[in-house]
């Protein structure tokens, strides 16, 4: 790892640990967001030989200070909800690319940082599709069930089905492999 990617997944990780949200991390509790962006990481490594450092940042800041932008601040429904997530891919490249600027990369990485993060290219850019793919899993290995619960049935399977339509081939059949996604699992075949 350089020693500039270092500084910048520190900086992330630095920025998310004042998240005031806490989750159960197995050894206590830690910042929500924190904790997504090095499950994010984890689930990286698990899935990708090797793969760009802009990349590598941008997984690990994809919910970098989401806490700053509540749901609460936009309307109700699905179109209040996406331009929430629209805000918040922009704030959230903004901020890594200053992180990145500190850390000395320079302005074309600090674009495509903030292109993976605004997810701009799904299904057509390998890398912002390795993105889509490591959310994703990192949703169905520690958020779904959580989010299952709390749901009815059908909410459950429309979500499932969403999540299965961001993804590639490659990360359907992971799903498939690695989840026991019961009758769920149709929406999941590559």
């Amino acid at each position: 790892m350089s020693a500039r990617l270092r500084t910048v997944l520190e900086a992330i990780d630095a920025a998310n640990a004042a998240d005031p949200t806490l989750e159960p991390d197995g050894a206590g509790e830690a910042p929500a967001a924190l904790l997504y962006g090095r499950r994010m990481s984890a689930e990286l490594a698990g899935v990708a030989t090797d793969p760009p450092e802009v990349l590598q940042i941008a997984v690990r800041g994809q919910h970098i200070e989401r806490w700053k932008l509540p749901r609460t601040d936009f309307p109700e429904g699905r179109d209040g909800y996406l331009a929430w997530r629209r805000a918040q891919a922009a704030a959230h490249a903004g901020r890594v690319a200053g992180l990145m600027e500190d850390a000395g990369y320079d302005a074309e990485d600090q674009a495509r940082a903030g292109q993976l993060l605004r997810k701009e290219g799904i299904k057509r850019d390998a890398d912002v599709q390795m993105l889509e793919d490591v959310a994703c899993l990192v949703f169905l290995r520690w958020y779904f069930a959580d989010f299952a619960a709390r749901h009815d049935r059908a909410a459950v399977a429309r979500i499932a089905a969403r999540t299965a339509r961001k993804m590639s081939p490659e990360g359907r059949a992971r799903a498939q492999a690695e989840f026991d996604l019961g009758d769920l699992a149709a929406a999941f075949a590559p």
